[in-house]
């Protein structure tokens, strides 16, 4: 086992991250924290989200946020766009890139997207061929890989038939996520083999949140494999609101910190970093969820 000598860090925070917060967090603030964010050499800023303002409020300002940002070149500002209308307004807005959201669950995609597994995917398919017609990266989420809140344990094999649709219709990668942190190392090893007899394992991302404290173990275990991008929240910023106790995404400064004492190539600063989790965390009036930014407090 080898591991990469580059990692690609996908930066979730400002959607993924805020969008469950129940404190509304005003457009110049998303601003702020995306151009500090974008300022640390990350390569991917996922930026906001294009679904209904009745189901997700807190992204209502999308087209504002998206258009208010200072793009850096060198970083690409990611959207999620769960149907054709989502996409199109994205697309109106200047979005780099947009990606779908499946799961890996009958009874998660059920209960948080109101329809079967099958019917999500055939849901993206206009999404994948106005994606085509103008020349738009799709990227494929699938959730609950390593754990359902309603099911308990699932099956590689599921994970690896969703993701292998997701490929297949055309997404350019494919993020797994631990929606509800449940995975062990070995676990995620025998799911990311799995899918990888379907997707190459240079498509794959991780996206694994920390709620038992397995995130970065998990990170090693599926790094050793050959996975090069990892999905990370700054300040551990955001959770599953479907999945009781999931508080959040693995902090970007926590991985950052595990792949730089690796010797692992990101390009992103570690100070700035951290001074962009600081600023959203005192925005919020709570601590930073990463104990890396903790550990350095008054360093950075």
């Amino acid at each position: 086992m080898s591991l990469p000598q580059y990692v690609k860090m996908v930066e979730v925070g400002p959607r993924d991250g805020l969008q469950n917060e129940p404190k509304p967090v005003p457009t110049e603030v998303k601003i702020e924290l995306i151009d500090r964010l974008s300022a640390t050499g990350l390569p991917v800023v996922e930026a906001t989200s294009f679904v209904s303002p009745k189901w997700v409020p807190q992204m209502a300002d999308n087209t504002a946020v998206l258009t208010g940002i200072r793009r850096r070149p060198g970083t690409c500002y990611s959207v999620l766009t769960p149907n054709l209308k989502g996409f199109e307004s994205a697309l109106a807005a200047g979005a780099g890139e947009v990606a779908v959201f499946g799961a890996a669950s009958e009874s998660f995609s059920q209960r948080n997207i109101n329809c079967s597994i099958a019917e999500s995917l055939e849901r993206f398919a206009p999404i994948m061929a106005a994606a085509r017609r103008h020349g738009v990266r799709v990227r494929g989420y699938v959730s609950c890989v390593l754990g359902c809140p309603y099911e308990g344990g699932i099956a590689p094999a599921a994970v690896a038939g969703v993701a292998g649709r997701l490929y297949d219709m055309g997404c350019y990668e494919i993020s797994l996520g631990d929606t509800i942190g449940v995975g062990t190392p070995g676990k995620a090893q025998a799911m990311v083999e799995a899918v990888a007899a379907r997707v190459p394992i240079d498509k794959l991302a991780a996206h694994f949140h920390d709620t038992y404290g397995q995130a970065l173990a998990n990170l090693y275990a599926v790094l050793q494999l050959g996975v090069a991008v990892i999905d990370s929240s700054v300040a551990g910023l955001g959770g599953c609101p479907y999945a009781k106790g999931a508080s959040g995404n693995v902090a970007s400064e926590d991985v950052l910190y595990l792949l730089d004492g690796l010797g692992i190539e990101t390009g992103v600063d570690l100070p700035g970093l951290i001074a962009a989790g600081r600023y959203i965390s005192d925005f919020l009036e709570r601590p930073s969820g990463s104990k890396v930014a903790g550990a350095l407090a008054g360093k950075c």
